[in-house]
């Protein structure tokens, strides 16, 4: 029965480091837990009345809350693997009275201290196989807060990037090039750069997932509210003269069906339309329209 318990324990654990993985190291970056916890986040931010003060720190909120979890998990499922060994598995240093105290409490406080590799050394195990476990717990403690700092230190490049497509859209539409302007060499380069941003924005949403909870701010640098403009543009340049024009165009076209295929997979599930996609995509941040 304790290593019925104990085995237990390392299920949690195993759970928690297999959402660790798929958050954040996995090529499609697709963790279930993780997911679960920023999507409801954002459903809840979406149904508060003061959503534009709100809806602006579910972001870095549900990052906080994900790692808070894994954190939490580790810390009970090693606590629980502990559990049944306590005391007799466990040295406990003389005067500390920790051995009159619950096993169950001891064993989350042996937990806290690994995880935070402290180290203080009042409890220490004694038995063979948990001289090897208790170490691994601090293992992975230090894992959990590099990956955490290294988290951070990706996400915000990838919204950089979405906010820098945004605000070159923005400035597009103000200036509002027509079919003649598009058709020359500098508007096929124009639409070629367009397509590659779109590109890296596509590759920014299946690699971290967590980046469409972020909120862009006003609409001038909110792909959400601009990303509609790239379709007409898009639609422009196909009525060019030139064939490189018209070939950059179908490219960007083609770069913008791929993008609202990703957003309407992973998070709006409209199935309908490009347009019909990144006017879901518009609402869902709060955005009544994308530009046309």
């Amino acid at each position: 029965m304790e290593w019925l318990v104990s085995l237990l324990g390392a299920a949690l654990i195993m759970a928690a480091l297999r959402d660790l993985f798929h958050t954040l190291w996995h090529p499609t970056r697709h963790g279930g837990l993780s997911r679960l916890v920023m999507t409801a986040l954002w459903k809840l931010a979406r149904h508060l009345r003061a959503r534009r003060r709100v809806v602006g720190l579910v972001g870095p909120l549900a990052m906080v809350t994900v790692v808070g979890m894994w954190a939490f998990i580790i810390i009970v499922g090693w606590a629980v693997v502990y559990w049944p060994h306590m005391p007799e598995a466990f040295a406990f240093a003389p005067g500390s009275g920790l051995s009159q105290e619950p096993e169950l409490l001891d064993s989350i406080y042996l937990s806290l201290v690994m995880v935070a590799t402290l180290g203080l050394g009042d409890i220490v195990p004694a038995e063979g196989w948990l001289r090897v476990a208790s170490p691994l717990e601090a293992l992975i403690g230090f894992v959990l807060l590099t990956a955490t700092v290294s988290w951070v230190l990706a996400i915000y490049p990838t919204l950089t990037r979405r906010r820098v497509l945004a605000i070159r859209l923005a400035l597009l539409y103000r200036s509002d090039p027509s079919v003649q302007q598009l058709d020359c060499a500098v508007g096929a380069s124009l639409l070629e750069s367009l397509a590659t941003e779109v590109v890296r924005v596509r590759i920014d949403f299946t690699q971290y997932a967590e980046a469409y909870y972020f909120h862009d701010g006003e609409d001038h640098s909110s792909l959400a509210a601009e990303i509609g403009y790239a379709v007409h543009l898009a639609q422009r340049g196909q009525a060019a003269r030139r064939p490189d024009v018209r070939l950059t165009a179908t490219v960007l076209a083609d770069a913008l069906e791929d993008l609202a295929g990703i957003l309407d997979q992973r998070f709006l599930h409209t199935n309908g339309t490009a347009a019909e996609v990144f006017a879901a995509y518009a609402a869902d941040h709060g955005r009544a329209v994308t530009r046309s």
